[in-house]
């Protein structure tokens, strides 16, 4: 089953490339998530369900259309905690419940100039013969201290007939949503299809869902990994 098409982003603001990536979700009854999402996004399900992804990942050749790659500021490590939701339009994307940053300027500047949840964490990534680490600890804005510790096993690449409407559901997602001053706004991502791989979970221990406002599960979480994909950010507009 192949993903649905990547927009084109023609004046990209920003360049990424999101590597070393596992995507861990877990289900939530739309109840529990809909007080977390602005009244005019609708949380969007999936096999009864609505999702919370945690993104745990490294930034890398992070820079500016005209400007150089800057050795400290363009590679660090973030992780994502995120939702599924569609606009008024239909349109789907996502709705960022918080986001942690290994680099102060960038959370600096995803707050200032996408007013996106961004926090200042102490962090790190490790990527060793199928064993990627990641380590999240919470410094500013609080809750000081909320976690992230995982360690996910990676193993081949999943075939083509493997990546099923769940695994694209969950990963294809080509749009954000904030709101600028109060009023709501979306932005367009163009990467290519993620190189989706079979992966499985070492260990967590994370309290970042908690710090969002969402109850604990027993529930184990839904594993996908990828090696990462060239990304190019457009500006936001309103809706």
């Amino acid at each position: 089953m192949k993903a649905p098409p990547s927009p084109r982003v023609a004046r990209p603001v920003l360049y990424h490339r999101w590597s070393s990536m596992t995507f861990l979700h877990w289900r939530y009854p739309a109840e529990t998530v809909r007080p977390l999402v602005p009244g005019h996004l609708t949380v969007e399900t999936f096999d009864g369900s609505a999702w919370v992804g945690m993104t745990p990942f490294l930034m890398e050749d992070v820079r500016a259309p005209g400007l150089p790659r800057l050795p400290w500021v363009s590679r660090f490590p973030e992780t994502n905690l995120r939702t599924y939701v569609r606009d008024e339009h239909g349109r789907g994307g996502i709705w960022f419940l918080s986001l942690d940053a290994g680099r102060l300027p960038a959370v600096l500047g995803g707050r200032a100039g996408y007013w996106l949840p961004y926090h200042w964490s102490d962090m790190s990534v490790r990527v060793d013969a199928g064993r990627w680490r990641y380590r999240c600890r919470r410094i500013w804005p609080g809750p000081r201290g909320a976690r992230c510790h995982a360690e996910s096993k990676v193993g081949l690449v999943l075939s083509e007939r493997e990546r099923d409407e769940t695994a694209h559901f969950l990963t294809a997602r080509f749009r954000l949503f904030s709101q600028v001053a109060g009023r709501p706004v979306t932005a367009e991502v163009e990467h290519p299809p993620w190189p989706l791989h079979r992966a499985g979970l070492l260990d967590l221990d994370e309290t970042l869902r908690r710090a969002a406002g969402l109850p604990d599960t027993d529930d184990e979480p839904l594993v996908h990994a990828s090696p990462g994909v060239p990304v190019r950010i457009g500006m936001w507009k309103p809706l």
